[in-house]
């Protein structure tokens, strides 16, 4: 048996370690991705996934550790998959896998690993898809997706879950960041936490009082919850929240869309790293004839792009009408 198949194999047996090698394998490759999914058809159950978004500092951490237990308390199994930011030097996860959530760590019901953003600018790498994929074929009845936290570049987690909760802060301004970065738009919750803080209250009519001039543009309603995720102050609330717009995808259909939406967005960067592998590997031999005009910027950057890839049609063209 190829190793590649003895740890499907593993994983369909439920076994962590293989889950954890396998999440490695995914993130790593995309054709290797494929190969180890390819076999294993559709999922017979689909998870709820909630993304968990907002600007550095607003407690996305601790509001997901308290949102999880809240989960785990209920019964449910779920999973973590935490976006940290990208090392310099070895691209990796920086934060790991999250000593501040040391309260989950050790029970078998949950799940947490970390991602590296891979320098994605809106919050995602694509690795983090196929990563949630993989998950759908574990038996998670909800998984949280935390982004990096960059601020007003994370609107990739619309396209890659069913819930987005956007977490704010009392005095950081994030009122007029939002409108300007389209957080607005990407909200299915709106969290404002450590409420216990001056303006919290203001924070909150803010908020409500801009999703009144987005009236008309959302089809399901946008609760404002606050929360003071240190203490579990609203996290109850919380929850409530998330079953309900759980609860109203269903029955809007829109869950089905969002879905759909998520399948078209892996399946077209499969496509684009398929052709993109392709034409590195070919341009391989072809990069003497442009590399030192490059490197002077004597070059027309895109006028050569075009000749190189009109050269890769022509090339691939004839190569595949003399294979067949």
């Amino acid at each position: 048996m190829l190793p590649i198949d003895r740890l499907r194999e593993r994983f369909l047996s439920g076994e962590t370690r293989a889950l954890a090698q396998s999440i490695s394998l995914v993130e790593d490759s995309a054709r290797e991705a494929a190969r180890f999914m390819r076999p294993l058809g559709a999922p017979m159950t689909l998870p709820r996934i909630v993304g968990v978004t907002g600007p550095p500092g607003a407690g996305k951490s601790t509001l997901t550790a308290r949102l999880a237990l809240a989960l785990l308390e209920k019964g449910e199994k779920v999973a973590l998959l935490l976006i940290d930011p990208s090392s310099p030097f070895s691209g990796g996860a920086i934060l790991g896998d999250r000593i501040r959530m040391h309260d989950l760590t050790g029970r078998p019901d949950v799940f947490i690993r970390s991602l590296s953003s891979r320098g994605s600018l809106g919050g995602l790498s694509a690795a983090a898809i196929r990563v949630l994929r993989l998950l759908e074929y574990c038996d998670f009845s909800t998984i949280i997706l935390e982004t990096v936290g960059t601020g007003q570049a994370e609107t990739d987690v619309v396209e890659a879950v069913d819930t987005v909760v956007v977490v704010t802060v009392p005095g950081l301004g994030d009122d007029i960041q939002a409108m300007k970065a389209g957080i607005m738009e990407i909200a299915d919750i709106f969290v404002v936490n450590k409420a216990d803080r001056e303006g919290a209250e203001r924070t909150a009519r803010q908020i409500g009082a801009m999703l009144g001039l987005q009236e008309g543009k959302q089809r399901l309603p946008v609760p404002v919850v606050q929360t003071v995720a240190t203490t579990g102050q609203g996290i109850s609330e919380l929850l409530q929240a998330l079953d309900r717009h759980s609860a109203d995808l269903t029955i809007s259909m829109e869950l089905k869309g969002r879905r759909e939406k998520r399948w078209q967005k892996e399946f077209d960067a499969y496509v684009t790293s398929l052709l993109v592998d392709d034409f590195l590997a070919w341009a391989q031999g072809s990069n003497a004839e442009v590399a030192p005009h490059g490197r002077h910027g004597a070059a027309d950057i895109y006028g050569l792009a075009e000749q190189l890839v009109a050269k890769y049609y022509a090339e691939r063209t004839k190569r595949d009408a003399e294979e067949n």
